[in-house]
């Protein structure tokens, strides 16, 4: 099994089908709409397309995750999140770090994702991975208060 450093005593290890409850509690805290564990275990339980990243503790408490999906020579983040009381310690940069490692040994050479264009902070983070903007998709997030907002579409190269 492959390790990966993170700040403040976690380290990033490959997500399994027993992390899923605690992802999707703690996907429903930063996003809107969030995904039920169900949704994490059927992902999780395919590693080769779907893998997954956790920043754990020694206890294998969650601190955050990243959920990938691969298709041929190319990746698409399909979600990260950050216990809210853990952000600004750069797990975040942490979880996309182990992610780039990891495919760097695969045959995957693109990561592509979309984010909503007024997530600074998250742009931030993708931007110093490498991502640039490729497009945009209107309406894409909805919102608590029943407005939506705009996707950017980001790619970076792997390698």
């Amino acid at each position: 099994m492959s390790y990966w450093p993170a700040p403040n005593g976690l380290h990033i290890a490959r997500g399994e089908t027993r992390d899923a409850r605690e992802m999707a509690k703690l996907h429903a805290q930063g996003f809107f709409r969030g995904w039920p564990s169900s949704d994490f275990e059927a992902y999780l339980a395919d590693p080769h397309t779907t893998p997954g990243y956790v920043a754990i503790d020694a206890k294998r408490d969650l601190a955050g995750f990243a959920m990938l999906r691969l298709a041929g020579d190319e990746s698409e983040l399909l979600t990260i999140a950050v216990d809210p009381r853990q952000r600004g310690r750069k797990i975040g940069r942490a979880l996309l770090a182990a992610a780039f490692a990891d495919l760097a040994m695969s045959p995957v050479k693109t990561m592509f994702l979309e984010v909503d264009e007024t997530n600074a902070p998250a742009i931030k983070l993708y931007r110093a991975f490498g991502f640039a903007d490729i497009g945009t998709r209107k309406g894409y997030y909805p919102k608590p208060d029943g407005s939506v907002a705009t996707a950017l579409v980001m790619r970076a190269s792997i390698v």
